[in-house]
């Protein structure tokens, strides 16, 4: 199991500077942000460390080369939008710019890009993926053309009031996820799996490594605190945020050594990636940079 980190969290550092950070504190790989870089976004999104609507294959050397050097994987280009977006403009240049990391992982022979399915939030599950074909099936053939696999995180993107009601991607359940599947047939598209968006929805975050350990192709290090007090007071159809709190791996509910141990049953041997999302740890970028050097630290202790 290799262990990296969503490079999100670095928005103050360039390419080199992160590829530099990840090696010295002992990291085997990044998965780099690559939002387009004139968007300004939500927390953690709109990062780019690569820009891919300008790489080139010269670049694109320079990049795997630096990173080699470095003894540093570039394991996965990331890039988290909604490409079911309502708006018909904004989702047509979602969908381009994922076009675009998927041709630049494949001339940086990643060949992992981690993404979302989308959701069209107004609409039921079942208008959403009614359009799923339509939408996905130019995505998905481009994706095996280049030979790159596409993997679906199973985050609900249902924080905020302006993704309520159902949230901007309908990748949120094993129940989804095969039917998702089912209708996109194809061995290029699998999961990345972040076990703490199962801990706010009460979904058991272990069955699911047996279930899909063939659609497994990442792993997310992500912790969430559930606070049950406030729960009882709000219910589950209030923001989630509202009674739960994205945590270092380490400080929330998830139990790492029983995850850990489950990988281990299927012979799990990808790319593990920690994302750090804890407002606690965010007060300046020294805050920041320590969080992540303490996930590390934590990560590797449960790894080995």
């Amino acid at each position: 199991m290799r262990l990296g980190l969503v490079t999100a969290i670095l928005e103050h550092m360039n390419f080199e500077e992160v590829i530099d950070f990840a090696s010295a504190n002992g990291l085997d790989s990044v998965e780099l942000a690559c939002w387009p870089q004139e968007e300004g976004a939500r927390r953690y999104a709109g990062v780019s460390h690569i820009d891919v609507k300008n790489l080139t294959v010269e670049k694109a050397q320079y990049l795997k080369q630096y990173a080699q050097e470095r003894d540093i994987e570039i394991a996965a280009l990331a890039y988290y939008p909604n490409p079911l977006d309502s708006d018909l403009a904004k989702r047509h240049a979602v969908i381009e710019h994922l076009k675009l990391v998927i041709k630049a992982s494949a001339m940086l022979d990643v060949n992992i890009v981690t993404t979302f399915i989308g959701r069209d939030q107004g609409k039921t599950v079942t208008d959403n993926l009614a359009i799923l074909e339509d939408v996905w099936r130019p995505i998905i053939d481009l994706a095996e053309a280049e030979q790159v696999k596409i993997a679906i995180e199973n985050c609900p993107m249902l924080f905020t009031e302006d993704e309520w009601p159902g949230g901007q991607n309908i990748m949120t359940s094993p129940a989804n996820w095969n039917r998702v599947f089912d209708i996109l047939d194809s061995d290029y598209l699998g999961l990345n799996f972040d076990p703490s968006h199962c801990v706010w929805q009460q979904l058991d975050y272990i069955q699911p490594i047996y279930d899909f350990k063939d659609k497994l192709f990442f792993v997310h290090f992500k912790d969430i605190k559930l606070y049950k007090d406030k729960l009882a007071k709000v219910g589950v159809t209030a923001l989630p945020l509202e009674y739960m709190a994205p945590k270092l791996p380490g400080y929330g509910d998830v139990d790492w050594y029983a995850f850990v141990s489950a990988l281990s049953d299927i012979g799990y041997d990808g790319h593990t990636s920690i994302e750090v999302e804890d407002i606690a740890f965010e007060e300046n970028i020294e805050d920041i940079e320590q969080s992540v050097k303490r996930t590390i630290a934590y990560m590797r202790r449960v790894i080995y």
